[in-house]
């Protein structure tokens, strides 16, 4: 576990996670859920709360729900209410928000999650999960004389799923894995693009703290709308230092709501917590209760994805992968996928090295995932056996990777067409190791003499006389003949 970030104060923390479901249409109204459109060009007189309008609830929104909830052990209630959340706000048309409040769609459950490298885990409970249309956006625009504030509507209503922790994280670094844990599973079972940068995948963050040893919670804080991990991480620190300040000075922290600055790395008082009642909740008159059965819960089920922990333990029982190479493989579905098709078509796990140590190097390089890599599984495979069956050097393979994620191709055209294939010609072989031999007779007196790490610099600077072409295995046999000695 990590080591607690105060060594005066048990740090309590406790999540409230909002993901964009991915639906093509919005909660309560056909309007679409785009990114990048014009502002307010994906409303319907729904979403701007229109007389006589009615929402009509979103069916597929519904199901993504239900996937969540089972992939992260929930009870599934058969009856849940929508209810109005009443806040007045200029991006929120109706004066006030659908939500579920006193009887979500899902409650309990939790994920297990990793937080460090040897492996350790901590089991975090889940308070809810519940269904809720988001507000539109307001944006500040300084620019015009005296300030303006405009609003954009096409954010209005488009389908959240609210996923509630219970206090049970004890650190920013416990809190960062838990979202990511969380973020890979909505990705797993194709719930939510859980994108970041797109305002898809935001956190609000509870905090307290208490003395170790005491069990009574301290009075919580609230972080708003944290959209990056290391947002999340640099806020908490910043607000575990400013509460430690204040209950060091004998002060007594005060329930309100926050707002983290990454410029200064400080937190500040945005408002004073409003309380659940604050909002009003009463159930929404105009959609009756959403009642599901079991069998449509278990249409639901039947068609979940392979989650990652049970597909990482089939990775290391049957491909005989390590553990860390399973689990960082599993990590994503996609990234799961792709090592999987092109498995299959090389037959061998030799593939989850040269995903790990080259694929996944060039993606970072780039800033991208797998899913916007331009390399086939297929391709991917193709030169590995290339590889393997000695028609090019591993040298001359890994340089063609980047290329291949960036622009795809066939890798066999591309060594082709570059000369790269392996130089095995013995006599070619044989000419580039004597002319290393002449050039380094000291060292071959040092390799007779028993210093065996020599041969690894003669070796290199064949390869380097031949462009790294040399086939591996012909070459060793070639300097053994050479030298006077059986190939090793």
């Amino acid at each position: 576990m990590s080591a607690p970030p105060h060594p005066d104060y048990e740090v309590v923390i406790g999540l409230e996670v909002h993901a964009q479901l991915r639906t093509r249409s919005k909660l309560f109204s056909p309007a679409p859920v785009t990114y990048g459109l014009p502002p307010n060009h994906a409303v319907h007189p729904i979403c701007l709360a229109l007389p006589g309008v009615l929402p009509v609830l979103n069916g597929g929104a519904v199901e993504l729900a239900i996937r969540v909830a089972l992939a992260s052990h929930c009870e599934i209630q058969s009856r849940s209410v929508f209810a109005r959340k009443n806040y007045f706000y200029p991006d929120l048309p109706k004066g006030y928000q659908i939500s579920q409040y006193e009887e979500p769609i899902a409650t309990g459950g939790w994920l297990d999650v990793r937080v460090d490298g040897n492996g350790a885990r901590r089991r975090v409970r889940l308070t809810r999960i519940h269904m809720e249309e988001d507000a539109g956006k307001s944006i500040h625009d300084a620019a015009i004389a005296g300030g303006a504030t405009h609003v954009d509507l096409n954010r209005a209503g488009v389908p959240l799923l609210e996923i509630v922790s219970e206090p049970d994280l004890r650190s920013p670094v416990e809190a960062a894995a838990y979202l990511r844990a969380l973020r890979s599973l909505l990705r797993y079972v194709d719930a939510s693009d859980a994108d970041l940068e797109r305002g898809n995948f935001r956190c609000d963050a509870n905090i307290s703290l208490r003395r170790h040893g005491e069990s009574r919670l301290g009075t919580r804080t609230e972080l708003k709308n944290l959209n990056s991990f290391r947002f999340v991480e640099a806020a908490l620190e910043a607000e575990i230092r400013r509460q430690a300040r204040i209950l060091d000075d004998g002060g007594r922290v005060v329930q309100a709501t926050l707002h983290f600055d990454p410029q200064s790395g400080r937190t500040r008082v945005l408002r004073l917590k409003e309380n659940a009642d604050d909002y009003r909740y009463f159930p929404d008159p105009d959609l009756v209760p959403l009642v599901l059965s079991d069998a449509q819960i278990e249409r639901v089920r039947s068609t979940l994805p392979e989650l990652a922990d049970a597909r990482c333990e089939r990775f290391v029982l049957e491909h005989g992968l390590a553990e860390e190479d399973a689990r960082l493989l599993c990590e994503s579905r996609a990234l799961a996928d792709f090592y999987e098709a092109a498995r299959t078509r090389h037959g061998d796990a030799d593939v989850a090295k040269w995903i790990r140590r080259d694929v996944l190097h060039a993606l970072a390089e780039h800033g991208l995932e797998i899913e916007a890599s331009r390399l086939a599984p297929e391709a991917l495979a193709d030169l590995v056996d290339a590889v393997r069956s000695g028609r090019v050097t591993a040298q001359s393979a890994r340089a063609l990777v980047p290329e291949l994620v960036l622009s795809g191709g066939d890798p066999l055209r591309l060594v082709r067409e570059r000369g790269l294939e392996a130089v095995s010609d013995t006599s070619a072989l044989e000419a580039a190791v004597d002319a290393v031999l002449r050039e380094h007779a000291s060292h071959v007196e040092r390799l007779r003499a028993g210093e065996v790490k020599v041969r690894n610099f003669l070796i290199g600077q064949v390869m380097k006389r031949t462009g790294g072409k040399a086939d591996p295995a012909a070459l060793r046999r070639v300097l053994a003949q050479r030298l006077g000695e059986g190939a090793s």
